[in-house]
């Protein structure tokens, strides 16, 4: 009977399989759980990018008329989604979510945490450069899912969901070039490493021309937090807040780092008065490798290269990375 069972099982996935190959959106409602799946004409790393970045998503995201306001994204386990779906009648409806796992570029777990209660799973699965995307919604209980299809028509609204993912991945609205610079320091790889993590060597180099920099907190160990602010007599005051993702002497470094207050409160993009397209949060990741008795540096950051240069932040960098050498050599 098992042997049956898991026969049967494996005949409904490779029909749904192959019926996603003709891109056609196939939903299905088993029990307590509704899937839709999809090919989608994208590769796997842009589509997992327009749904993991919220300036991406909130033009996607929802049945056909919604608009959203996206006010916190963290996309990490535990971490916080809210936002605000605005239907077409003028509605506003809160939502707040979970994330419960996070395994890039290929699942994504979450747990809608307003009314109605349910449990997303996105799986991406890379078909050449297309993307099979299966979405999962698991319900409390049957009688539940029920009245959200009855009620709400969530069968529907998910399937004009994926339609408008797949119209928004066919549009010219896709991630921009992200922050990537490379440097060669004449420096040993354990000094430059250094320069990032001791207080008393990041204030003489870490802030742009004509600015100064302070920590009031800086852990820098993996989970560890920095509150810092760089103040500079044109453009004044600007704190941040971070974690530090890993730590790994001497090649390498990743923490996130995002606009917050005076106490350390975070602010959202709108409230610090950043550019459109600036992420709540972004990530820094800071690669070591020993050449020749010098250290070849790259930054990455999260974040659109063009929205950077728009704002200042690239020319920032470029600055800061220019500190750092006058400070090693000294």
């Amino acid at each position: 009977m098992q042997n049956e069972v898991s026969c049967s099982m494996c005949l409904e996935l490779k029909k749904i399989k192959d019926m996603a190959k003709t891109n056609e959106a196939i939903t299905e409602i088993n029990g307590r759980e509704m899937m839709i799946t999809r090919v989608l004409n994208a590769p796997r790393d842009l589509v997992w990018d327009v749904w993991t970045k919220p300036e991406h998503i909130k033009n996607w995201w929802g049945p056909n008329g919604f608009t959203n306001t996206i006010e916190i994204m963290d996309v990490k386990p535990e971490g916080v989604w809210k936002f605000v779906m605005h239907g077409p009648d003028g509605a506003d409806f809160n939502n707040k979510s979970i994330y419960k796992e996070v395994v890039k570029p290929e699942r994504i777990v979450f747990e809608h945490e307003s009314a109605p209660k349910f449990r997303t799973t996105v799986t991406f699965e890379a078909q050449g450069d297309k993307t099979l995307l299966t979405w999962r919604m698991l319900f409390e209980n049957e009688a539940q899912l029920e009245q959200v299809v009855k009620t709400f028509k969530a069968d529907v609204g998910l399937r004009q969901n994926i339609e408008k993912l797949e119209v928004y991945l066919a549009s010219d609205k896709k991630p921009d070039k992200e922050i990537c610079i490379t440097r060669i320091f004449d420096a040993p790889r354990e000094m430059v490493f250094k320069a990032w993590i001791e207080p008393e060597q990041l204030v003489r180099w870490y802030a742009p021309v004509g600015a100064t920099i302070k920590y009031p907190k800086l852990e820098p160990m993996a989970g560890g937090k920095f509150h810092s602010c760089i103040s500079s007599d044109v453009y004044g005051d600007c704190w941040c807040i971070g974690t530090y993702l890993e730590v790994s002497f001497p090649h390498r470094i990743i923490f996130t780092i995002a606009r917050a207050d005076e106490h350390g409160n975070l602010l959202t993009p709108e409230e610090a008065g950043m550019n459109e397209g600036w992420p709540i949060e972004t990530i820094v990741k800071v690669t070591l490798v020993e050449k020749n008795g010098k250290t070849e540096l790259t930054l990455e950051q999260s974040v659109s290269e063009e929205v950077a240069k728009i704002r200042g932040a690239y020319q920032s960098w470029l600055e800061m990375l220019d500190a750092l050498a006058l400070h090693l050599k000294k």
